[in-house]
């Protein structure tokens, strides 16, 4: 008589979520194309918004800060790059969490009736941001012709500070994606976050000009390591890097990123249930 052996090993469950990931990797594809063709396909205004948000911003921050606070630009650089190359991070960061935020809450139907790891959601939806980013990167090009800026090799480090920001917007969003799920009221904080971000950030000024001591303080917020980076990269190294607190935002953006896969994680199993 033939009998059949049911071997039970730790952390199988665990291992298989991982394989799962690849397995449905289309999905992936398909749920970020959808977001994508739903963002640009036979619009004007999804383009433009791309562009003309972070311009606007950009020339209301240039003429507050510049014009009227008086705060010098960093070395030879013109304000306005000064400014749009923290804003493109900081664009992609905070888009990424309005995205990720809603994902889940927005693919109720499919995440209550299929399985597939609830990580492909949230993930998928960052790309639409990266779109975004890579959109608005294309102004940038345009300013520097206006203003015959021509960066160094230091822009050749570029995707190492576009990879951070990656990892920080993921990390982030998943830990909104989850919260928003289990207290939905989560989606009206979410907003204030992304504007009382952008304040505290150095999007319109340069992390040079907080004090000295409390800088170390200053980038407990993730994002200024990885504005400070993008700034040192497009600006030919005319922008500082305070070292301590790049490596201190590093710090906590891995720590963000791997703590939000712990928490989705801990949270999966009750989504299709909640939602």
């Amino acid at each position: 008589m033939n009998t059949k052996e049911l071997t039970i090993e730790a952390g199988r469950a665990e291992k298989q979520y991982w394989k799962d990931l690849w397995k449905y990797r289309e999905l992936f594809y398909f749920l970020a194309w959808r977001d994508i063709l739903v963002r640009y396909k036979q619009t004007v205004i999804g383009l433009a918004w791309a562009l003309v948000r972070p311009f606007l911003t950009m020339i209301v921050f240039t003429f507050v800060f510049s014009t009227i606070a008086g705060l010098p630009s960093e070395g030879n650089v013109p304000y306005p790059i000064m400014v749009y190359a923290a804003q493109l991070p900081w664009q992609f960061f905070s888009g990424a969490l309005s995205e990720c935020s809603n994902s889940l809450i927005s693919n109720a139907n499919l995440i209550s009736k299929v399985y597939f790891p609830r990580l492909i959601v949230p993930t998928s939806a960052v790309i639409v941001s990266f779109v975004d980013f890579l959109v608005a990167g294309m102004l940038l090009l345009g300013l520097m012709a206006w203003y015959n800026f021509v960066p160094d090799w230091r822009i050749l480090t570029l995707p190492i500070f576009i990879f951070i920001a990656f990892v920080a917007a993921i990390g982030a969003g998943l830990w909104l994606a989850a919260l928003n799920v289990e207290y939905r009221d989560f989606r009206f904080i979410v907003p204030f976050i992304v504007q009382f971000g952008q304040y505290i950030s150095p999007v319109g000024y340069s992390s040079s000009k907080v004090p000295e001591q409390w800088r170390l303080l200053y980038s407990l917020n993730p994002m200024v390591g990885v504005i400070d980076g993008f700034r040192w990269a497009i600006s030919g190294g005319q922008a500082s890097i305070y070292l301590p607190g790049f490596f201190l935002s590093l710090g906590l953006v891995v720590l963000v990123f791997f703590s939000g896969i712990w928490y989705f994680r801990k949270m999966e199993r009750k989504f299709a249930d909640i939602i």
